[in-house]
């Protein structure tokens, strides 16, 4: 299952290193080449020889090989890698990481990982509620890091509770399940919208919102990550797309969007729309600027044309559309009711009574209405991982409808 893959597993001080000679054999069993990188304390619990032997490679530990005068380059295995798996990962480590912290060449390699990095923490459980540990959890995970979350059970302290490293048999189960995902929207071709429209009212003013366009560009990552050829519409905002699956299209108005959009859901197996398209916009326009002049100004505004119902309307049945809704007010009746109109198969609901969702926010709470009305309910996450329980989501809606 993980045949030609590299995969680099880091090694941090823990008691639960004893584990990771499992974890090596189970890899290398499953077809990876394997390659280990041990802090100094991790090899108080397990030898290096025993990794050696296990990965058939060579296990750094210090940045200078004294024995043979070697460099150990933490900028080679951070390219070499398809994978970086820690694990232990003690909250030293977490720490660390989260910050910054280079003191290592464990640490210096994730500094410089261009892969998927996954993390599976092991301490105690008092370390893993603290705080200061949640804290650095949710940065790394901000920063786009796996997390494999650590079991209940027999710590080394000598208490029960939850701080066990998860099992490396389920630890190769997960790796093995994010490169199936590589390849599950492959051959897809998904529009995006992203971002806000400004309306232009003179030669300097406009009429706009406060989207950052951050989830749309999460889920165009996200799609793309998945094998999938994604045309991200976006409106005026400052950011940049690195993955080649991408193709980036920058309108202005929701004018601009709609023409855009319409052209290309024609060769689209998916719609998903997350801009934050303006309803209203005005009516004349003009291409001075506007003075003050000390009366009252009147701008008279008119309908823009909904992206949404346009596509749901011309869409085929082998298309599928995704929209968005961020409502204050019987959240979940307006949605449902949005979600009919337009004739989506799924919507995806923002609160804007949620602490912590909606307009410039890393995060983000969403609910998710099929059109059966089914209800699925999420805990705020940032938005990179809602962009995965999303796309996770249009899967499971895909195989629905090819069955």
């Amino acid at each position: 299952m993980l045949e030609g893959k590299r995969i680099l597993l880091g090694i941090t001080g823990s008691i639960a290193a004893y584990k990771s000679a499992i974890l090596v054999r189970l890899l290398v069993k499953q077809g990876a080449e394997v390659k280990v990188i041990m802090t100094p304390l991790a090899k108080e619990f397990i030898t290096p020889l025993t990794l050696a032997t296990l990965s058939k490679n060579h296990v750094p530990i210090e940045f200078f090989n004294p024995e043979n005068g070697d460099w150990n380059s933490h900028v080679g295995f951070g390219l070499w890698a398809d994978a970086f798996i820690i694990a232990p990962a003690t909250a030293n480590t977490i720490s660390k990481m989260a910050n910054g912290i280079a003191d290592n060449l464990l640490l210096t390699t994730y500094l410089s990982a261009k892969c998927p990095v996954f993390i599976a923490p092991a301490m105690d459980l008092d370390m893993y509620q603290h705080p200061a540990t949640k804290k650095n959890i949710e940065i790394l995970q901000s920063f786009g890091n796996h997390f494999i979350e650590p079991t209940c059970g027999e710590l080394a302290s000598g208490l029960s509770g939850k701080g066990r490293m998860e099992e490396p048999e389920i630890i190769v189960e997960k790796i093995i399940e994010y490169f199936q995902k590589k390849n599950s929207l492959l051959n897809k071709n998904i529009l995006i919208t992203a971002g806000p429209t400004f309306e232009k009212i003179d030669a300097v003013r406009f009429i706009g919102n406060h989207s950052s366009g951050k989830m749309g560009f999460a889920l165009a990552e996200e799609c793309a990550s998945r094998g999938a050829k994604v045309f991200l519409i976006s409106g005026p905002i400052n950011i940049s797309v690195n993955n080649p699956s991408i193709s980036k299209f920058d309108v202005i108005s929701a004018e601009e969007m709609f023409n855009k959009s319409k052209e290309i859901f024609v060769n689209s197996d998916v719609a998903i729309l997350a801009a934050a398209v303006a309803d209203f916009t005005p009516e004349s326009p003009t291409n001075s600027k506007l003075k003050r002049n000390g009366d009252n100004l009147q701008i008279t505004l008119t309908p823009t044309k909904d992206i949404a119902a346009e596509l749901g309307q011309i869409k085929k049945k082998n298309q599928i559309t995704v929209g968005f809704a961020l409502e204050k007010e019987n959240e979940t009746k307006n949605a449902i009711l949005k979600l009919k109109k337009k004739n989506l198969d799924f919507i995806v609901l923002n609160s804007l009574n949620d602490k912590g969702a909606g307009f410039n926010s890393e995060t983000n709470k969403i609910t998710i209405i099929d059109n059966k009305e089914n209800i699925f309910e999420f805990n705020l996450k940032y938005k990179n991982l809602v962009a995965i329980d999303i796309i996770d989501k249009l899967e499971e809606y895909l195989k629905n409808t090819n069955t």
